[in-house]
């Protein structure tokens, strides 16, 4: 589920030297699969499985001591199907496409510079909609390792978080002279599992600002500690003092956002809706995942142990063949 190093070359051109390193193969992002739908859901047995691998990666790592640093679902390939390498390349151009050369042109018809090529190759599409990936296929690769480094590494400690903002911790903001830990890794994961089960993000923002998205942070999750609330100067524009909303309109709480992003736009498409039972699993497995000081949230390992993750996802996980994982 940990996408690793292949190979390693060096690119010496009239740009320069570039490094450059061969990984694993894959189709394409869980973010790309829901860009690529008009309802951009996951079938809930798949939606169960992609959770529950992304847990056992997070874990994988966390327990090499490693703090993956950027988990968002641009970051999650699916594998390839199983006999993906076997397609010649005639059937591969068949199924996906043959390359589309693209003229590189000068927007004031110059001649092109040395170095730079004349045509470039549109990247193939091995994706689909979300909404089609069947459970077979629901095999996950984790990738993009630039933001990643060791807790125990004192040189390698980070205190910059470069997750996008819509799904960064908020000790980044709130406690920017503390190292980030494995703690941030969880808050993010808690916001990508959101949007794996989900139509719309947790937490949401178009150009958003730090201060629309604590905004956010505090719609669904209630007030924050105290010393972090005095020191957003912000507060007074939205909250009162004791953290109520004023005045405003659309507020949606924590269970609001889950039945407009994950209920109705099920119903619409005639989907299965999570049960009363499962739901209340998934609260009781995210909300320790999004405590607001990073010392109180739950570890990998408690996830894992959490009554979704036993009851529901890895055993949806286990139903895939074991000769296609």
């Amino acid at each position: 589920m940990v996408s690793f190093i292949l190979d390693t070359f060096t690119v010496r051109g009239p740009n320069g030297n570039h490094p450059c390193h061969v990984t694993t193969p894959a189709r394409a992002s869980l973010s790309e699969l829901k860009d690529g739908s008009w309802i951009r859901l996951f079938q809930l047995d798949v939606a169960r499985a992609l959770a529950a691998q992304l847990v056992l990666a997070a874990d994988y790592l966390h327990t090499q001591g490693v703090v993956h640093g950027d988990l968002h679902l641009g970051n999650i390939l699916l594998k390839l199907t199983p006999h993906f390498d076997q397609l010649s390349p005639e059937r591969l151009y068949e199924k996906y496409g043959a390359p589309e050369p693209e003229p590189v042109i000068h927007l004031d018809g110059k001649p092109l510079p040395p170095g730079v090529p004349s045509h470039g190759i549109v990247p193939i599409w091995l994706g689909t909609a979300s909404e089609k990936i069947t459970l077979p296929e629901a095999r996950i690769l984790l990738t993009d390792f630039g933001e990643s480094f060791s807790c125990s590494n004192l040189k390698e400690l980070k205190y910059e978080s470069r997750t996008p903002l819509v799904i960064r911790p908020p000790e980044a903001r709130f406690e920017p002279d503390k190292p980030l830990s494995y703690a941030s890794d969880i808050w993010t994961l808690a916001c990508t599992i959101w949007s794996i089960i989900a139509q719309r993000p947790l937490f949401e923002g178009f150009l958003a600002s730090e201060d629309d998205m604590t905004r956010e942070h505090v719609d669904t999750l209630g007030m924050l500690p105290l010393e972090w609330w005095k020191k957003w100067e912000a507060r007074g524009e939205k909250f009162t003092e004791d953290g109520k909303p004023i005045n405003r309109n659309p507020f949606r709480s924590w269970r609001d956002r889950f039945e407009d992003s994950v209920q109705q736009p099920r119903q619409r498409e005639g989907m299965p809706v999570l049960g009363d039972d499962e739901r209340d699993a998934i609260f009781d497995m995210l909300r320790p995942m999004l405590a607001f000081r990073p010392e109180e949230r739950c570890t990998t390992k408690q996830i894992l142990e959490s009554e979704w993750m036993v009851r529901w996802t890895l055993p949806t996980y286990e139903k895939i063949p074991k000769s296609e994982k």
